[in-house]
């Protein structure tokens, strides 16, 4: 007997703490089953290496909280368990090198991308970067960083600076770079000066690289244009030879003639016209020293065999 009195005198102990007779019990919120869910899909991810499992329970856990929200459950944990879920999200894609679907897969349940958290948008911007697509989220972290609502966190000015580093240099997008800077609050005085210098760098450099491309390309041209005009004289010099090599093979009556013929479509001149008669007497001649040098050698190549 003495033992159930000192049973029954001990304070009874809960969840919340030693409960006496006068306090009233305090019930413990039941977790909400997202937070399971993302527990369970953090272990597919980090564990086990289940790629394709950790997507799908993240997008069950989804599903979770647009059909069973805890009312009793603080906003603050419930948009942690939703940027927690992005974060197993995006990983496992990019593991299953499905990266190409992180930006819609993120707003399918964000809807606009004003709303995005800071840390899944800095997710998003390393990962785009680093696979040398960084014009995919240019739309998105604009959208974002021009929202009134989004300039007042404590996380705009190194997501801004991010953006800039990350994004518009590599875009080559200076002025927008130059513009942001400057006309946001967030940089600090010292941080804008840094970011600028920056942006004043690329911009030497992108006009470096501009002004080198258009000298390489000059000399293209002058060398097109030159190898023109040497691929005429040698078509005309291969021209020539072959004509000269089938009039040796002619009587030199036909080669006679044509000559003559090439004369009429190459010099263009009236052969009844009596200034040409100078022109045809010499052309004969030439045409009777060329067969004398021709047949003298053929005689000298006879005699030599």
């Amino acid at each position: 007997m003495k033992s159930d009195s000192s049973t029954s005198a001990a304070p009874l102990r809960g969840l919340g703490g030693p409960l006496r007779s006068s306090e009233p019990v305090r019930v413990v919120p039941a977790r909400a089953p997202a937070v399971d869910l993302l527990e369970e899909a953090a272990d597919l991810l980090v564990v086990h290496l289940d790629f394709r499992a950790a997507l799908e329970t993240c997008e069950r856990a989804w599903q979770s909280l647009a059909n069973h929200a805890v009312a009793e459950e603080p906003a603050g944990t419930s948009l942690e368990v939703k940027c927690s879920l992005c974060v197993v999200g995006i990983q496992a894609l990019a593991e299953m090198d499905r990266w190409q679907e992180v930006l819609s897969w993120v707003l399918q349940y964000y809807q606009v991308p004003e709303k995005l958290p800071p840390k899944v948008l800095e997710l998003c911007i390393l990962l785009y970067s680093k696979m040398q697509e960084p014009g995919a989220v240019l739309d998105v972290v604009g959208a974002w960083l021009q929202d009134p609502a989004n300039q007042n966190l404590p996380e705009y000015g190194a997501l801004a600076e991010f953006h800039v580093q990350r994004v518009l240099l590599p875009l080559g997008c200076l002025s927008e770079a130059e513009e942001l800077v400057v006309g946001s609050a967030a940089f600090g005085e010292e941080r804008r000066l840094d970011v600028l210098q920056a942006i004043h760098t690329a911009r030497q450099q992108q006009k470096q690289e501009h002004s080198g491309s258009e000298e390489a390309q000059k000399p293209n041209q002058e060398g097109s244009v030159s190898h023109k005009f040497l691929s005429l004289p040698m078509l005309v010099r291969q021209l020539w030879d072959s004509a000269v090599s089938h009039f040796f093979s002619l009587p030199f009556k036909k080669s006679l003639l044509a000559a003559l013929i090439l004369c009429l479509l190459v010099v263009r001149f009236d052969p009844a016209s009596p200034s040409s008669l100078p022109f045809l007497y010499k052309l004969a001649q030439l045409f009777r020293w060329i067969r004398k040098a021709a047949f003298s050698r053929l005689y000298q190549l006879r005699i030599r065999d």
